[in-house]
């Protein structure tokens, strides 16, 4: 295992083939006593696994003793804006999943799929068309409940087929689906997904009134939750029906 410092900074390159295309991912290995788990985390349409929040959640949730693995999508990977079609995201997140349970000891014991917006979407679909998954839980940062200013073209018919707990993180001005909106999604769940509310926080999590420190302090609580929320699921506290 690499250092501590040397792990944060240089995350191990994990190279990903899926058949029909190709993609990197990034092992950030867990600093401190281990949780023994690992998190996959995609990123969102807009951005890579490059992305400021991306490595701020990936640095700070291996700090926190947790495996977390980072990828890009094929049109990221590529240099395209456009996202793939969503067989090739699925192809591609179901891909990263086997070689994270290769590759990294923890996963093999405990493995949490999720992701930011999009990429939580994403892992939604993969882990709710297989019932045999072996994904405990799931982690979704700002999930994409419907596109901005639809909030009739929902995305949530698939969520109860997920049989496994969620942690859903949402700010309270999310254009992509409020807190309020996910009332009938809780309900239809089984069993029923923790909802952790970011007052104040938009699609990113940003408050306002805001600034560096204030949001430094916020991500820093919200990745001291995960690792709680995920630690209450490999105790028995959530459970997996």
């Amino acid at each position: 295992m690499q250092n501590s410092e040397s792990s944060a900074k240089n995350p191990r390159v994990l190279p990903v083939d899926f058949g029909t295309g190709a993609t990197t991912a990034l092992v950030y290995e867990r600093q401190g006593p281990p949780v023994g788990a690992s998190l996959i985390l995609a990123h969102g349409a807009g951005a890579g696994q490059r992305s400021p929040f991306l490595v701020e959640f990936a640095q700070g949730l291996s700090q926190r003793g947790l495996d977390i693995v980072t990828f890009n999508f094929p049109y990221t990977e590529q240099g395209r804006k456009l996202p793939d079609r969503r067989p090739v995201l699925d192809a591609c997140y179901r891909a990263v999943m086997a070689a994270a349970q290769r590759e990294v000891e923890s996963a093999r014991s405990w493995l949490f799929a999720g992701g930011k917006s999009m990429g939580g979407r994403i892992a939604t679909h993969v882990v709710a068309a297989d019932a045999d998954s072996r994904v405990a839980g799931l982690v979704l940062l700002g999930y994409p409940l419907h596109p901005p200013g639809r909030p009739d073209e929902r995305r949530d018919a698939h969520l109860p087929e997920l049989r496994r707990p969620a942690l859903i993180v949402q700010g309270s001005r999310d254009t992509f689906g409020t807190p309020a909106e996910f009332a009938s999604v809780v309900q239809a769940m089984s069993p029923a997904p923790t909802l952790h509310v970011v007052e104040r926080g938009d699609h990113s999590f940003k408050v306002v009134p805001g600034g560096k420190a204030v949001q430094a302090a916020l991500h820093a609580r919200l990745q001291d939750t995960i690792v709680e929320w995920i630690q209450s699921v490999m105790s028995g506290r959530a459970s997996i029906t």
